[in-house]
């Protein structure tokens, strides 16, 4: 099986083409900011992972999400239309749909994105499912929620390193519950859609089985350090009260962060386990976060 994959030097992209390949599929890596690349459009399936990475801080030109996750998603798509190739697999995020989750978030939900990012990758969705798709294809959506493992330094690391300085964590006195999507699980799902030709078309979420807070994590941590969880209780009052300062002010501890911190963000991944015909995937939550917090301390 002959592979085209965009964003290949991306932490997934790495990722995926080793596992991809480790498991005897030819992986051939196609960049679309080089004029040729429909040439040599040939191959079995394309997955498109390549895009403009969600900016946390907001201070990305917002036309720049639209012209590279909307219209490059849409002119490979239309490529892909016109080939001899069966399958396509957009990497989209859960971001397209929700930027809050109160319940757990389904495929089906009414889509509300809030941010530049979010609303480029709904775009960019609406026009696949806007197109008729010739017999013998299909196409895939999928929604992974935070994604992790060994080599990514996102907001797990950045957690990991104020538990790894002793420095208590102050936000006890929330609790929440998060999906994350270990780098493994991600790897096996693709694979067996790949594989599994009876997979239907459609949208998928892509996380884990399990939900953990983010006080969980961070004994999570402390124990794969082999150090006391230094989980301090402040009173939310006063942890607002700081953080309200804090959006004035160069503190790190203000509205945001404290939201991102203690916002509930829960995914569902039964749609896809159904269809691959699976209860649980490979690894559980609590497996696949400690091995990324464990390669943080061996500096991978």
């Amino acid at each position: 099986m002959r592979l085209l994959i965009t964003g290949s030097s991306g932490f997934v992209g790495q990722n995926l083409c080793n596992f991809l390949t480790y498991h005897s599929l030819i992986v051939h890596p196609i960049f679309l900011r080089n004029l040729t690349w429909k040439d040599n459009l040939v191959g079995d399936a394309i997955i498109h992972l390549a895009g403009k990475a969600h900016d946390t801080k907001n201070m990305g030109d917002a036309s720049e999400y639209f012209k590279i996750n909307t219209e490059l998603t849409k002119e490979l798509f239309d490529a892909f239309l016109e080939s001899e190739i069966k399958d396509f697999i957009y990497f989209s995020s859960v971001k397209a749909v929700a930027d809050v989750v109160h319940d757990v978030l389904l495929e089906d939900v009414r889509p509300n994105p809030k941010t530049p990012y979010g609303q480029s990758k709904l775009k960019a969705e609406e026009y696949i499912l806007s197109k008729q798709i010739p017999g013998g294809k299909r196409v895939f959506i999928i929604r992974p929620c935070m994604i992790h493992g060994p080599g990514n330094k996102g907001n797990l690391n950045l957690l990991y390193n104020v538990v790894k300085k002793r420095v208590p964590y102050p936000l006890g006195a929330f609790h929440n519950e998060r999906s994350f999507l270990g780098i493994d699980n991600l790897n096996f799902m693709i694979k067996e859609i790949l594989q599994n030709k009876n997979i239907k078309s459609g949208v998928y979420n892509f996380s884990d089985d399990d939900f953990l807070s983010t006080n969980e994590v961070v004994q999570i941590i402390a124990s794969v350090l082999n150090q006391k969880n230094i989980n301090i209780a402040i009173p939310k009052l006063i942890i607002n009260g700081i953080a309200k300062i804090g959006d004035f002010t160069k503190l790190p501890l203000n509205s945001n962060a404290i939201q991102k911190l203690t916002e509930n963000y829960r995914v569902s991944n039964q749609r896809i386990k159904s269809a691959i015909g699976i209860e649980k995937l490979p690894t559980s939550t609590v497996e696949g976060l400690e091995k990324t917090i464990k390669s943080f301390g061996l500096g991978k």
